[in-house]
């Protein structure tokens, strides 16, 4: 019921001072600058970087497991090859000769092959490291990055962190007071400028927004207040600027 009473100067005057408000607020998260936007950019790069490294180091841990098979494999097929000799001291014909002889040369074979399998292994496997080294730095780097930035951050949130829960609690004290669709209006025309202005005074007949001129017919208007005028330009709501400091009582 309350804000349904106000009149057009005092729905004008709650605007602007809520303006006020929230032109603060822009302010120190203008101090802050990208900070908090990088220090989000670095997180996520190195969560991602981190996974990075996982999967290499799987790999790595997977041609280990490959290696080890193969040498395994190895012995193996030596100590077959150590059986298969003493065998052959013991034949007593052509035909066992010969089988062994073809057990002893496949045996040689799967040594030669898993040998040869090792080496390229080997040869992965070292690509992979330098890979998983190169990526290492890189995580290195921007957790370092990561911890100056925060750092930073920190410190400026601890300076300011004390005047934004202030500002925060008289922003939204501030926006009790006006209607809903008066406030829809002010956060969406914010959000259309980088500058968060939604609310101007009138300044040497210009809108101190796009600070195009303002026609005096729209200045007396304004100096009336009785309705709500936003410029022609750039749709910012215009306020007179005599109303921001006079009393009440001064006005007609």
């Amino acid at each position: 019921m309350a804000k349904t009473e106000l009149t057009i100067e005092d729905k004008l005057k709650a605007l602007y001072k809520l303006q006020l408000i929230d032109s603060e607020l822009d302010k120190i998260k203008i101090l802050r600058g990208e900070l908090p936007m990088e220090v989000k950019d670095l997180e996520d790069e190195i969560v991602g970087m981190t996974k990075r490294i996982e999967r290499l180091e799987s790999g790595v841990n997977e041609i280990d497991q490959q290696i080890a098979g193969y040498r395994g494999a190895i012995k193996d097929a030596e100590a077959l090859m150590v059986k298969y000799k003493k065998q052959m001291d013991e034949v007593r014909n052509d035909r066992e000769y010969k089988a062994l002889t073809k057990e002893l040369e496949d045996q040689d074979l799967d040594v030669k092959l898993a040998l040869k399998r090792i080496r390229d292994a080997e040869k992965k496997k070292e690509t992979r490291v330098e890979v998983l080294d190169g990526v290492k730095k890189k995580l290195e780097d921007m957790q370092n990055a990561l911890t100056v930035k925060q750092s930073e951050l920190a410190k400026i949130i601890e300076k300011t962190e004390k005047e934004e829960a202030k500002l925060i609690k008289a922003s939204d004290k501030a926006k009790k007071s006006i209607e809903e669709r008066l406030l829809k209006s002010y956060t969406r025309i914010r959000g259309n400028y980088r500058n968060g202005l939604a609310v101007v005074a009138v300044e040497r007949d210009a809108c101190g927004g796009c600070f195009n001129k303002v026609p005096a017919q729209i200045q007396l208007e304004l100096s009336l207040t009785k309705k709500i005028i936003a410029c022609e330009h750039c749709g910012r709501i215009l306020v007179d600027p005599e109303i921001l400091e006079a009393p009440k009582s001064a006005k007609a």
